[in-house]
């Protein structure tokens, strides 16, 4: 009986934290699965017994529209640019902050930080300005080598680059603080045997360092990359997808059809797409780390 009293109450702890997921989550997810097979526009806002089934023809749309190749293109090229690179730079700044040689660590850690709690438009809007071609102060560093101004954001070949390097700089603060926690997991025995041993500083690293955060990587790659295929409010505030459409990504696209042209069953089908896409990578990169314990 006392283990069913504590089971009860456990669940009625949990009722009220269930129940919103469930309210605010699972049904609107149900819906908007089912909204994806039918015609549901602005109209049916007003009229539901407008709304017709059509099937699978919102899917098969997809293969057929162009710009939703583009913005998968570009969300793809966005991915597997910022993610690495993201993890890269964590990585370093958790290696250097762990370190004994440096000093005042938390007002390091605290500044890393202090991007990831920032508001993400508010970020991009400094960064539109950072990259002025005219009066932004990357190219004005640019103009003291002889270097000609660069319209960052308005070329096709440099306004993705620029997103990437934008959106690594606010994010890689938080990947930092729990590779810091899988490095401080790691037994010093390790280290001090290896020092025995004669290891240099590279091969603590590549035997060590690396196999004992292979967990933490991939736990930050998949993180990193769901939060990566969602890019959005970067593009949006910065190039509005442009120019020519370059930075457009797969969320800006999905955007613009379901609250810009009203057509909300087509742009569920492109979140399901999505959601399709991010899975995969997830259970691959799954089947990374279990063949690699």
């Amino acid at each position: 009986m006392k283990i069913r009293n504590k089971i009860n109450a456990a669940y009625f702890f949990l009722a009220p934290a269930l129940s919103a997921i469930f309210i605010f989550f699972f049904i609107p997810v149900i819906a908007a699965f089912f909204i994806s097979f039918t015609d549901f526009d602005i109209y049916a806002l007003g009229n539901l017994s407008t709304v017709r089934f059509v099937g699978l023809s919102n899917y098969l749309k997809l293969f057929e529209d162009p710009l939703f190749f583009t913005a998968l293109k570009n969300t793809f090229y966005f991915v597997i640019l910022a993610g690495p690179l993201s993890i890269v730079v964590s990585l370093g700044a958790a290696l250097l902050l762990n370190s004994k040689l440096i000093k005042f660590k938390g007002i390091f850690r605290l500044s890393y930080f202090i991007p990831v709690v920032t508001t993400l438009v508010a970020v991009a809007i400094v960064w539109r300005f950072i990259y002025h071609p005219r009066f932004g102060i990357i190219n004005y560093i640019l103009s003291l080598i002889g270097i000609a101004p660069v319209d960052w954001l308005g070329d096709t070949s440099t306004a993705m680059p620029a997103i990437v390097i934008m959106s690594v700089w606010k994010n890689f603060g938080y990947n930092m603080i729990i590779f810091i926690a899988g490095l401080q997991n790691i037994p010093e025995d390790l280290y001090e045997a290896a020092s025995i041993e004669g290891a240099s500083g590279w091969q603590k690293f590549k035997s060590i360092t690396l196999p004992m955060l292979a967990p933490t990587t991939i736990f930050i790659s998949i993180i990193t990359m769901i939060g990566y295929f969602q890019l959005f409010a970067e593009p949006y505030v910065m190039t509005q997808g442009g120019p020519l459409n370059s930075t457009l990504s797969i969320v800006q696209f999905m955007y613009q059809e379901g609250f810009r042209w009203w057509n909300m069953g087509y742009s569920a089908s492109i979140a399901f797409v999505l959601f399709l896409i991010i899975l995969i990578g997830t259970i691959i990169q799954l089947k990374v780390q279990k063949n690699t314990e």
